[in-house]
């Protein structure tokens, strides 16, 4: 059922974008200024040298290969190859969803769109339909975005900052004064948006289950007592949202789903996204999960959310439907520093207040206003401390990566027909990965180098041959580093044939760089290629040093490469890793072509 990617994406993105009739999907950039403008123009796309800055405003998406965009083919297809397993039930426990749809885009150029599976596949909890029943999923396919939501409501909070019409710190009393029931009366605008007021994960009892009618259960929401107090942990919770959703209401006079359609999805002419699509549109509508309790059958064109389904659909948490072609769209819009067409929605510095970490005291927990930051566990190797998403229930995920200019997004019905199914995180990880990984890594001077971007619960070592050293030796190389803080690259010396092995102690210079002296280096917070020096004093003839990579089972970011591997003993040069003869042993190392 796979409908392929970028082999076929400029003739379905010119049929199918989710642009109007009267726009045009453009080139590029046709003024762009830096000389990194000009580069990405010319398809060099380098993820060790980062941009900085927004976007030229003229940005617009537009179809292309990966090859055009600059971008590594291989990382894509075994992505798409890796959706066709998790849509398949045969696959075990590797079976995430029935369907999903998929896109990547690199500066603008949309690299990967694609669908698999099926947006409906069941009649009931465990009953497929027939297949000529069956609606596949497709590249338009419209999806409940469940907790992205959330997003469109801190959108519009942002423009009520820049209009100054909130405060950040400001309490949500002074715009809801019921709000200070039961000890709310110093949480603060800035609190909701973060997740740090000190509200539990979630109404209870819940909105549709507690309270007969709209007003009681806004009440309920007004009347909710924190189980913590505001500012000293951070806790993910809807009511963040479901009150954020009042005070927009609030001041402007206007409900939620007006806000966004006249701001947000109006101006940027998304015209598949929005609170309870219309019935015209259900033929494209994925469907979720099928609910006894509450006894709603198989929902499908209605909010999967029991609480938003209980507000009639619109809620500050959940409610809003789109595709991938509009949620590219506002993607790009961020990335170009809130603008896409000419049509603004938010100043650069709105967009600056999405990607400030508001939330330091929480280190794990990086949060800007509405969106999540550097969340490695979804974002995978695009992660970084600007890099900004978010995910959803339903199986959904955003991920916006400044530093590359890309984003990626999978929208799934992973909860169809019950929400009893395995995390989709591998999914989400697996798209950010491809194009993290589909991004060029160039080794400093051009000379040979070295790759290791392994799973889980592994390790990879390059080893050299038996060294002729006569006294102490000088280690000197140069790393590109970007993985999990737990996965660890190390260098270590044996001297009785690699039965046993010490760690060498390490001095790193460049952007970023750990001070002091280390035994292991990680991390993703630069995208830097680092130069470390080392001396192994007890050098001796037979000497053997290993470059060793290792990962905990848990998450990985892009991976680590080598370069430039030199050791000498003061007066010989024992290892030149750019010579032809270097005796060097890759066990999960991909040794890289050279420039």
């Amino acid at each position: 059922m796979r409908i392929p990617a970028y082999t076929t994406v400029a003739a379905l993105l010119a049929a199918s974008l989710a642009f109007p009739a009267s726009a045009t999907v453009g080139p590029l950039v046709s003024q762009a200024g830096s000389s990194a403008d000009q580069a990405a123009v010319h398809g060099d796309a380098r993820f060790d040298q980062p941009y900085t800055g927004f976007a030229p405003a003229s940005t617009v998406l537009h179809p292309g290969t990966p090859g055009q965009a600059g971008l590594d083919p291989g990382p894509i297809e075994a992505f798409q190859r890796s959706i066709t397993t998790w849509e398949d039930p045969a696959s075990g426990a590797d079976y995430l969803f029935p369907g999903a749809t998929s896109l990547m885009v690199h500066n603008g150029t949309v690299v990967e769109r694609a669908a698999d599976g099926y947006a409906v596949k069941y009649a009931d909890a465990t009953t497929e339909l027939p297949d000529d029943q069956k609606v596949p999923a497709r590249t338009d396919t419209i999806y409940d975005l469940a907790s992205l939501s959330k997003l469109f409501t801190s959108l519009v909070a942002v423009q009520e900052l820049e209009a100054g019409r909130l405060d950040l710190d400001t309490p949500v009393a002074h715009y809801l004064p019921d709000f200070a029931a039961n000890g709310k009366g110093d949480i603060t605008i800035e609190q909701l948006l973060t997740h740090t007021s000190g509200f539990d994960a979630d109404p209870v009892p819940s909105l549709w289950k507690g309270y007969p009618d709209i007003p009681s259960r806004r009440k309920a929401i007004l009347d909710t007592k924190p189980i913590n107090p505001p500012g000293t942990t951070y806790l993910y919770s809807d009511l963040n949202m479901l009150s954020m959703q009042l005070v927009l209401e609030q001041v402007t006079g206007k409900p939620l789903d007006q806000l966004v359609g006249e701001r947000i999805t109006g101006p940027l002419h998304m015209t598949d996204t929005g609170y309870n699509p219309p019935a015209a549109k259900l033929p494209r509508i994925a469907a979720t999960e099928f609910e006894a309790t509450p006894p709603r059958g198989m929902v499908r064109g209605s909010v999967h959310d029991e609480n938003s389904w209980a507000l009639n659909g619109v809620a500050g948490h959940a409610g809003v439907f789109s595709t991938v072609d509009d949620l590219a769209v506002l993607a790009q819009t961020i990335l170009n520093g809130g603008v896409y067409k000419g049509h603004r929605i938010l100043s650069e510095h709105g967009v600056r207040l999405l990607e400030q970490n508001f939330n330091q005291a929480f280190p794990d927990d990086s949060h800007g206003l509405g969106f999540e930051l550097d969340q490695i566990w979804y974002m995978g190797g695009l992660s970084g401390p600007q890099t900004l998403g978010h995910t959803g229930f339903t199986g959904t995920s955003l991920v916006i990566d400044p530093a590359s200019r890309s984003f990626a997004v999978l929208l799934t019905n992973r909860v169809h027909p019950t929400r009893n199914t395995p995390s989709t995180n591998p999914a989400r990880r697996g798209i950010a990965q491809a194009l993290a990984t589909a991004m060029k890594v160039d080794a400093p001077g051009g000379g040979r180098s070295w790759y290791a971007g392994q799973g889980g619960a592994t390790t990879s070592t390059l080893t050299t041959g038996k060294l002729a050293a006569s006294g102490p030796a000088a280690v000197d190389f140069s790393t590109f580093v970007n993985t999990e803080s737990t996965d660890l690259l190390s260098l270590q010396a044996s001297t009785d044939g690699g039965t046993t092995w010490s760690p060498v102690t390490l001095r790193v210079t460049g952007k970023g760089a750990p001070s002091g002296e280390v035994t292991a280096l990680s991390g993703q917070s630069v995208r830097a290629w680092w130069r470390v020096h080392a001396e192994v004093p007890q050098a001796s003839d037979g000497l053997q040093l290993r470059w060793k990579y290792t990962t905990d089972p848990s998450y990985e970011g892009r991976g680590v490469n080598l370069t430039g591997l030199k050791v000498s003993d003061g007066s010989h040069v024992l290892l030149d890793s750019n010579r032809p003869d270097a005796a060097l042993t890759a066990d999960g190392w991909q040794q890289l072509p050279g420039r």
